[in-house]
């Protein structure tokens, strides 16, 4: 076994061709046994395995910076700069899913977010250039579908003008992204895909080029690093280097001896420079490339002979939105959806099938797809964007100035709000509440269940003149929380009994968190403490009866998972300031802190998000507010 003796990517260096050839086939073992255990990003990585190879062997990280946009790839590369223990990948003390800065001085760039890397890049190349590090050197990898990003282009177009600034982009083509790649970079590059004369030429002489005595080699080297007539006569590569860019590609992605000897070349170049590999997503592992929607693209735990679930998936969140959206396309001839390449993860795909010519997959392009979304909707139809919650953030500004300010009724769907745990920091959608909380006239409503998903959605699409936006969790939906009753437009889910008549604590419960809210109110009860527990289903703007209610009870407690800062308590407390009502209120929602990987019950008890943890702290505040605080009776809550 040749990969637990690779401790570090110097130990690359002795090792025969025959020798990372097995390396590799070691590697893709590894990653099918070990992430079928724990589940993860397999697809990616089983595509890069020879690639990561070689720029390790190429270039001397970590003095020089090899950068991995996305970071969902870089499993190898935790194999190869000493990360060999998987056995607690993406759960709590263990291995991140993304690269970890906290891990390895190899990791540079933790953001999980797409089309970012080209930008850090640029930034690492002009460090060097200002501080004269001639002889550091950086490669960023990027994959086909996150060039379809607009920040990736924006960074190009900086970095095609420094024409003595070295730089090696590697471009990681697998076709995809989730699922195929669009566009029309997609279709430039399966053009230089599928026009390979230039390689194909080369491949035809390399064999007798070697064996050439003394000038073979050196030839083949000139050839393969020939100037743009040549390549220009054979493939169709001039996008690349009309830009400035120097291009060298197509390469074998799966052919280490081909990829050192580009990545060599694009290294001794004083300019920036274009690799272009091709790869195969799922690579060696049959369940994977005959997945064809996403090839693995990240899997949870799975039997590693067939690739398929060990536990059947109860119905998510994302599956009850994706029913519905088909049966509101039945139902209106004017919706349409909006995907930014995650048709399946979103849950689009259903609706796709049934409505092809009304689906729309702008690429990882938030911002595009939100300006996108303003332009359907003041056509004449009534567009629903889903996105996942964090990715939302990428078009703020759109949301605000191109879709609110021009009254457009647009539907973004938030999937994976609030905690979602083992993708860490980036991935919890734990900000869409309070940044959306300033923009003029939007409508936000967070659903309990399913019934309300379904009901919520409905209610959504009907409004023409202003954004809304529908928010629900990660992972399996849980069950009904029916209404006892209604205050406005807010469902009352538990009410004390008529003989009350100035309730203690007003529970106002965000979203999923109804069935926490009512255990929370039990143990309330059994310390005395009446509550009452409202819905307010959609939590902006704050419903006009929730002052009057509120000012008939002793304290207002609110819980939310969204970041606590100008979040749904923060709008609620300033509703009831403007009105007048002197009721002391307690928000509890998630810190604003970058919350590190681990299952979301761990982390919602880390970070208090519990129902005994609140109980503890509304039994301490009533009692404060009745003169008689008993720190040991408040801990009796549990």
């Amino acid at each position: 076994m040749l990969l637990p003796r690779i401790k570090g990517p110097r130990d690359l260096d002795r090792l025969s061709q025959e020798e990372l050839d097995q390396l590799a086939a070691e590697i893709r073992s590894f990653l099918v046994d070990a992430v079928s255990k724990t589940g993860g990003h397999l697809g990616p990585n089983l595509g890069v395995v020879e690639l990561t190879i070689a720029l390790h062997r190429v270039f001397e990280s970590p003095k020089d910076k090899i950068l991995f946009d996305t970071g969902h790839q870089a499993y190898v590369h935790k194999l190869l700069t000493g990360r060999q223990d998987f056995g607690g990948l993406r759960t709590k003390g263990g291995l991140s899913g993304y690269p970890s800065r906290a891990e390895s001085e190899h990791d540079v760039i933790e953001n999980s977010h797409a089309s970012t890397v080209l930008g850090w890049a640029d930034g690492f190349a002009k460090a060097n250039e200002v501080l004269g590090r001639e002889d550091h050197h950086v490669a960023a990898v990027i994959g086909d579908g996150a060039l379809t990003g607009g920040m990736a282009w924006e960074a190009l177009n900086n970095i095609a003008a420094a024409k003595d600034r070295p730089l090696v982009i590697v471009v990681n083509d697998n076709e995809r992204s989730y699922g195929p790649t669009i566009g029309g970079l997609a279709n430039h590059l399966a053009t230089l895909r599928t026009t390979d004369g230039y390689e194909r030429f080369l491949a035809r002489g390399k064999d007798l080029l070697e064996r050439t005595p003394v000038v073979g080699k050196p030839l083949y080297e000139t050839l393969h690093g020939a100037k743009k007539g040549l390549k220009d006569f054979i493939a169709p590569q001039g996008m690349f280097e009309d830009l400035g860019l120097k291009y060298i590609g197509p390469i074998d992605g799966h052919d280490i001896e081909a990829l050192e000897s580009a990545f060599q070349r694009a290294k001794r170049f004083s300019g920036p420079v274009i690799v272009h590999c091709l790869t195969q997503k799922g690579r060696g592992y049959t369940p994977a490339l005959e997945h064809e929607a996403d090839r693995f693209h990240a899997v949870g735990v799975i039997h590693p002979d067939t690739g398929l679930p060990v536990k059947t998936a109860a119905a998510s969140w994302t599956s009850v939105f994706a029913d519905e959206m088909v049966k509101l396309g039945h139902d209106r001839e004017d919706i349409v959806g909006i995907t930014a390449a995650m048709l399946h993860p979103v849950g689009l795909n259903k609706f796709a099938e049934a409505f092809p010519d009304r689906i729309f997959d702008v690429g990882i392009a938030e911002q595009h797809g939100a300006t996108s979304a303003a332009g359907l909707a003041s056509g004449g139809v009534h567009p629903v964007f889903a996105v996942y919650a964090t990715f939302l953030n990428r078009a703020f500004d759109q949301v605000l100035m191109d879709v609110a300010l021009h009254k457009c009724g647009v539907t973004f769907v938030l999937d994976r709000a609030g905690v979602t745990g083992d993708d860490g920091a980036s991935h919890n959608g734990m900000w869409d509440m309070s940044i959306l909380q300033v923009v003029p006239g939007l409508r936000l409503a967070a659903p309990r269940d399913a019934e309300q998903l379904r009901a919520q959605l409905r209610e959504a699409v009907e409004v023409k003149d202003a954004p809304t936006v529908v928010r629900y969790s990660k992972g399996v939906v849980g069950p009904a929380v029916p209404a006892v009753g209604r205050i406005g437009g807010m469902d009352v889910l538990r009410a004390p009994g008529a003989e009350v008549t100035r309730p203690d604590v007003l529970l106002v419960s965000v979203g999923a968190l109804a069935p926490m809210c009512l255990e929370i109110a039990d143990l309330l009860d059994k310390q005395g403490i009446s509550t009452t527990v409202v819905d307010p289903r959609w939590v902006k703007p704050v419903d006009e009866a929730m002052a009057p209610l509120a000012d008939r009870h002793r304290v207002v407690v609110t819980v939310e998972d969204n970041g606590r800062t100008g979040g749904v308590g923060s709008a609620v407390a300033q509703a009831l300031r403007d009105a007048g009502v002197d009721v002391p209120l307690r928000d509890f929602g998630i810190p604003q802190r970058f919350l590190d990987h681990a299952l979301r019950k761990e982390i919602m008890a880390e970070i208090g998000l519990t129902a005994p943890d609140i109980a503890r702290q509304v039994t301490g505040l009533v009692a404060r507010l009745d003169g008689r605080y008993d720190s040991e009776q408040a801990a009796t809550v549990d």
